[in-house]
């Protein structure tokens, strides 16, 4: 199937391809190909999220695609955020279509195409028949494409709230430092305090979601993070 692309660069212009001339490196700079508005009785929320990957703002059109985008930041082999990233044209079934994705992520195995939708309406015939030749477009060129629906609610929490300590620069690195070295494998989150003496335990307990957010820790996202929740080790 021959598809075309189009993309906005950061100066304003629009670049237009083929499908399979285009290259990763281009799409990784792009600005939203459409951008959002906010009016009386709108039915989604849209906004920006600082992302910690890009260092910069990143737009979402639904609170579902928000919840993508930080597993997006969350996921350590992610590199490369880029929302509403491109227009992508087609002719299937002899008629122009036309689809902008919901992300672009440059990932550590290759480029993945984002689409986000609710579970229910995925079955939707004009739903299921844009993400059919979607997929087909994008894997003909060797990237990987994902349809994105409601997570488990239990790890999206603990993933919405270990973005809380996202920003690195508000971390002492001596704090951070004394914590790497207190052999914090197997503790619990009510323990770590006894482990970084001196220190206020609101501080020890903030450094601790940061080390979580950034992996140098990890615990059981599956189960609700408590007192009691175990630390492991990543080293």
């Amino acid at each position: 199937m021959e598809a075309t692309v189009s993309f906005r660069e950061h100066g304003g212009g629009v670049e237009d391809h083929s499908w399979v001339s285009v290259a990763a490196v281009s799409l990784q700079s792009a600005s939203p190909w459409r951008t959002f508005r906010w009016y009386k009785g709108q039915k989604h929320y849209s906004g920006t999220y600082w992302s910690a990957t890009t260092r910069d703002h990143v737009i979402y059109e639904s609170r579902l695609e928000l919840a993508r985008l930080l597993f997006a930041d969350f996921d350590p082999s992610v590199r490369g955020i880029v929302a509403q990233p491109f227009l992508l044209t087609a002719v299937v079934e002899g008629k122009p279509r036309k689809h902008i994705p919901d992300y672009f992520l440059t990932a550590e195995d290759g480029p993945v195409v984002v689409d986000v939708k609710p579970r229910r309406l995925l079955s939707t015939p004009v739903v299921a028949f844009t993400f059919a030749w979607t997929r087909q477009v994008v894997e003909s060129h060797g990237w990987r494409y994902e349809v994105w629906s409601e997570p488990a609610e239990t790890e999206l929490a603990n993933v919405r709230f270990l973005a809380g300590f996202r920003r690195d620069w508000l971390f002492s690195p001596e704090l951070l430092q004394e914590t790497r070295h207190a052999h914090l494998g197997g503790v619990t989150l009510s323990e770590v305090v006894r482990r970084c003496p001196g220190h206020a335990a609101e501080r020890v307990r903030a450094a601790i979601h940061h080390m979580l957010w950034a992996h140098e820790l990890h615990i059981d996202l599956t189960r609700p993070l408590r007192p009691s929740t175990v630390l492991g080790s990543t080293t």
